[in-house]
């Protein structure tokens, strides 16, 4: 057969093939999920591996679907941190579920674009509607919905969501006082919040000099002072400076800490400064009623985030933005090119989404979200969530129970920082806490990550996994303890 005739053939949307090629691609995911824990949990290679192992030109013809799946399965899936093993206690968890996947699936399948309503109205309404729905679950003010004045919108991440409300914050600002006066803004965040908003910071122009970390302390369990920032503003606005912008956390990468926004939110208001709440991961607890006190004082706030893809079983990307003033940000953020224009957007009476992000083009998310809670129901995804923090708090037990160990900061949600106490030989303890926690996951058979608390090395165990249970906490305990007996007598015979 001459070569052209592959190309002759080709037909990249085929839907002949489609159920078949797809199908394999399921049959593939469901036995991965079913072996995943079959694999050290993070990846053992150095780096380069996968140069020795692919070709370094591209093929020039097809390959046939059932190679490619296997490639990935003996060349790709060996060189992954497998982040859906009942292993993982990294970061935080990247939560899947069969609606999730099944909404990824949708999503990618009818590929629209919904930029604008135009563009393909459904995309744009379903998402002004899961918005709200997510809105009402949380229980946020009637000001947060798109019937109380405000509204929603659904970003690939919280690091959008900085850089939006950020840009809004600013050109409010600078149309009241001026454009020359963006050397003069200045945000404030606390020593814990997330490091993605310094990078969202300099990105919108505001000079690295003007940005504010605000210390915080064990004995506020690292949230972040009212009256410390209040002092701060105060000094800033004394050197003829502008406050902008506070960024407020509930549940910090680090310690899960909770900045206590309605205070904060008295102090933004008497100066007039944007007040957002990231909630990435503690946020979605609060769909549970025993949790929402954590968002007591969101109503003095101007904008609030949270990452669905890390605890509510919406599939990586799902960050959802709410913000009292919609038209603030739209305004920052609008474009007007002859191309768009369409009678629908002339009326006004529309959401153009493209005007609520970075971006023009964006996906169609709405359509994971609402089969996530429509398959689930709102019972069962509040189960989920006590269920992890049972967990947590089972897992807490267990350390409190050995004298070797302490916890470094109180639980609040489903992340334990834990450490292994010093034995003598190393004061601080930090050196030992860090090759313990190296030792851990060198052994393949789990993965956590550190936090740094006030000097304090603290090893984080962030429970959340999908597949994660009971007997995989018990199985990491064990590993814990015999890596920390080991380590011990390490440094005593040292």
């Amino acid at each position: 057969m001459d070569s052209n005739s592959h190309l002759m053939e080709f037909k990249p949307l085929d839907t002949n093939t489609l159920h078949n090629e797809t199908s394999k691609a399921i049959d593939f995911l469901a036995k991965y999920y079913n072996d995943v824990e079959k694999y050290p949990v993070r990846c053992q290679f150095e780096p380069g591996y996968l140069r020795e192992l692919v070709p370094d030109s591209a093929p020039s013809l097809p390959e046939h679907v059932d190679k490619i799946i296997e490639d990935i399965n003996t060349k790709v899936v060996p060189g992954l941190t497998h982040w859906q093993s009942p292993n993982f206690f990294a970061y935080f968890p990247a939560s899947v579920s069969n609606a999730g996947l099944l909404g990824e699936i949708l999503c990618s399948g009818l590929n629209v674009v919904g930029f604008s309503w135009i563009s393909s109205p459904a995309a744009t309404e379903l998402e002004a509607i899961v918005m709200d729905w997510m809105a009402k679950l949380l229980n946020l003010p009637q000001e947060f919905l798109f019937s109380g004045g405000g509204g929603g919108v659904m970003h690939g991440s919280t690091s959008e969501a900085f850089v939006c409300t950020l840009a809004a914050a600013r050109d409010r600002v600078l149309d009241k006082h001026g454009s020359e006066k963006i050397t003069k803004l200045v945000v404030y965040a606390s020593d814990q919040t997330h490091f993605s908003f310094q990078k969202a910071v300099k990105l919108v122009g505001i000079p690295p000099q003007n940005f504010r970390v605000i210390p915080t302390s064990s004995s506020q369990d690292f949230a972040l002072s009212p009256l410390l920032l209040k002092t701060a503003i105060e000094g800033d606005i004394a050197q003829g400076l502008v406050p902008l912008y506070v960024c407020a956390t509930v549940g910090t990468t680090p310690s899960n800490s909770v900045d206590p926004v309605h205070d904060l939110g008295f102090v933004a208001r008497d100066y007039g400064v944007w007040l957002h709440v990231d909630a990435a991961y503690a946020g979605s607890a609060c769909i549970c009623p025993e949790y929402r006190h954590y968002l007591d004082g969101v109503d003095l706030v101007d904008s609030i985030s949270m990452n669905l893809h890390k605890w509510l079983l919406t599939n990586l990307d799902c960050s959802c933005l709410w913000l009292k003033t919609p038209k603030t940000l739209v305004d920052s953020l609008s474009t007007k090119a002859e191309l768009l224009k369409n009678k629908a957007t002339d009326i006004g009476n529309v959401i153009d989404y493209k005007d609520w992000q970075i971006g023009i083009g964006r996906r169609f998310r709405a359509l994971k979200l609402w089969i996530v809670i429509s398959r689930y129901g709102s019972a069962n995804l509040i189960a989920h969530i006590r269920s992890d923090i049972e967990l947590a708090k089972y897992f807490e037990s267990l350390i409190e129970q050995d004298t070797r160990f302490e916890l470094v900061v109180p639980r609040k949600f489903a992340l334990v920082c834990f450490r292994l106490t010093p034995t003598g030989v190393d004061a601080s303890g930090n050196v030992m806490n860090q090759k313990l926690l190296e030792d851990i996951n060198c052994s393949g058979e789990a993965f956590m990550t550190h936090a740094m608390l006030g000097g304090t090395f603290a090893i984080r165990c962030a429970i959340g996994g999908s597949l994660t249970e009971k007997n995989h906490i018990d199985k990491l305990w064990n590993l814990i303890q015999d890596k920390a007996t080991k380590r011990v007598e390490a440094y005593l015979m040292h």
